[in-house]
């Protein structure tokens, strides 16, 4: 299992490795559409399953300390980018789709990557505490905030593929029972 907790020393040439990584997209945008762009801000406290986060109003990248600390080359290779493309269509395009054509562009054609809009990073170290909800063609699990949400009656979840309405499976199994029973 990959070490989670590097000494200051490791963390640091990481985090001059992503200084360098985002400099150089940020060059390679520059060139490309022929204007400067700031440098944005970071941070290293994204928590649960994102990898990042962008933000685009503060100009601000926002990285899961723990997922770059278990796939630090990876991260480096394609999250950076993948945060600093938002930040760079927003700047050149206004608000468009998150990952739409724009965005997907400047992935392709000027970083020369792979427009990946989810990681595919271990999760194991990052997920919190999930609750299993069924709907008619799976199971899912979801998060605390989405259980809490659903138990307080002021959100109601639905499968993509059947858009059967989320039941959480205690529920399921007091609705099976019943069926048995009449």
């Amino acid at each position: 299992m990959p070490q989670t907790e590097p000494n200051s020393a490791d963390f640091r040439q990481l985090k001059m490795q992503i200084q360098r990584r985002l400099r150089d997209c940020l060059k390679m945008a520059e060139l490309y559409f022929q204007r400067d762009f700031p440098m944005p801000t970071l941070s290293y406290d994204a928590r649960g399953l994102k990898a990042g986060v962008a933000y685009l109003q503060q100009n601000s990248i926002k990285l899961n300390r723990t997922l770059l600390l278990e796939n630090p080359q990876q991260f480096i290779q394609q999250v950076v980018p993948h945060e600093l493309a938002h930040l760079i269509v927003y700047q050149q395009f206004g608000r468009v789709k998150p990952h739409g054509a724009e965005w997907q562009a400047v992935m392709n054609k000027i970083f020369q990557l792979p427009a990946d809009t989810c990681h595919q990073f271990d999760v194991s170290n990052v997920r919190g505490k999930t609750f299993l909800y069924q709907c008619q063609c799976q199971t899912h699990q979801l998060s605390i905030r989405r259980h809490n949400k659903i138990q307080q009656k002021s959100a109601v979840y639905f499968c993509k593929k059947c858009q059967g309405t989320l039941v959480f499976s205690d529920k399921i199994e007091q609705i099976e029972m019943k069926d048995e029973v009449e």
